[in-house]
């Protein structure tokens, strides 16, 4: 029978893995010297980012499976629930992490800026792969903070810890800079898709009956996050998610604005617009133009 944890706070994660709570916040851990155990099911109240040494089985995120191999990064934040399925076989976990409290942030920069990671929301075939060197890279920051951690706590130590954890979040979006770099291919059949799905959906009932295509329901369509849905457009495309959507539809109504027998009512009812002034609203700001403007000089 699968195990369930709970961790809502650094020492009762500092002692599912045998460590000492040397900062009631924050923790760096070897997982080295965690007992072995078999899979189980953990839900987080706690920050925490593991890097893995060591393939332990399938990593179930959410309702999600982890692309989770050795060497990999895993990002997990507060009411994130994590799952190792692994034929119910003991292992040893290997590896470390970085594993703090919300409560360490609270009032710092890191605070406001911690949203725009977007990588806390990542899932499925989106985790982050290190190569050799920004392992180490890694590890090294791992080591700053733990070393901070064995200093007397003064009036400095918040400060300097989550300056630091701030330039390791730095990092992984260099990484992952890289990693959407290095997967191009991928990416770009990504794109195709999208457009494809987008084609497909105008040219469907479904503007009618659920209304425009959001992101989120892109995503989903796509099997990614929203988070890395939208990030994987704006680097590949220099336009949000959102905004590749918004011109798709300009461009549609483009073409059907030269069908005579159509008002604008229309246009937008086939789009999927619950007011039509919506998108004429949408087609001004686009364009410049309102739909018969456009229809008259074109």
């Amino acid at each position: 029978m699968k195990q369930e944890w709970t961790f809502d706070s650094i020492s009762g994660y500092n002692a599912f893995n045998n460590h000492e709570t040397l900062h009631p916040l924050i923790s760096v851990l070897d997982y080295s010297k965690a007992n072995p155990r078999y899979q189980s099911r953990m839900n987080f109240g706690i920050y925490c980012i593991v890097l893995k040494q060591v393939i332990c089985g399938d990593l179930k995120y959410g309702r999600h499976f982890y692309d989770y191999q050795e060497g990999t990064l895993v990002f997990i934040s507060p009411g994130q629930m994590v799952e190792v399925e692994n034929n119910g076989e003991l292992y040893q976990p290997l590896g470390h992490a970085l594993a703090f409290h919300p409560d360490l942030i609270r009032g710092t920069s890191l605070a406001n800026d911690l949203p725009k990671y977007n990588f806390f929301g990542y899932h499925s075939s989106e985790a982050l792969h290190l190569s050799a060197h920004e392992r180490q890279i890694v590890v090294d920051c791992f080591s700053k903070i733990q070393m901070e951690l064995h200093q007397s706590i003064d009036k400095h130590s918040k400060k300097l810890i989550t300056a630091n954890i701030e330039l390791f979040l730095n990092y992984c979006e260099r990484f992952y800079d890289r990693q959407f770099i290095t997967r191009e291919h991928i990416n770009h059949g990504i794109l195709e898709k999208f457009e494809s799905l987008l084609n497909t959906y105008f040219l469907s009932d479904k503007p009618q009956e659920i209304g425009l295509p959001s992101v989120a329901y892109c995503a989903h369509q796509l099997n990614l996050s929203v988070n890395y849905f939208g990030d994987l457009v704006k680097k590949e495309t220099g336009k949000s998610a959102q905004e590749y959507i918004q011109n798709k539809i300009i461009d549609i109504a483009k073409n059907k604005v030269f069908e005579i027998d159509k008002t604008v009512n229309d246009i937008a009812y086939e789009l999927g617009f619950k007011y039509p002034q919506h998108l004429s609203r949408l087609f001004k700001q686009k364009t410049g133009q309102t739909l018969k403007a456009f229809r008259i000089h074109h």
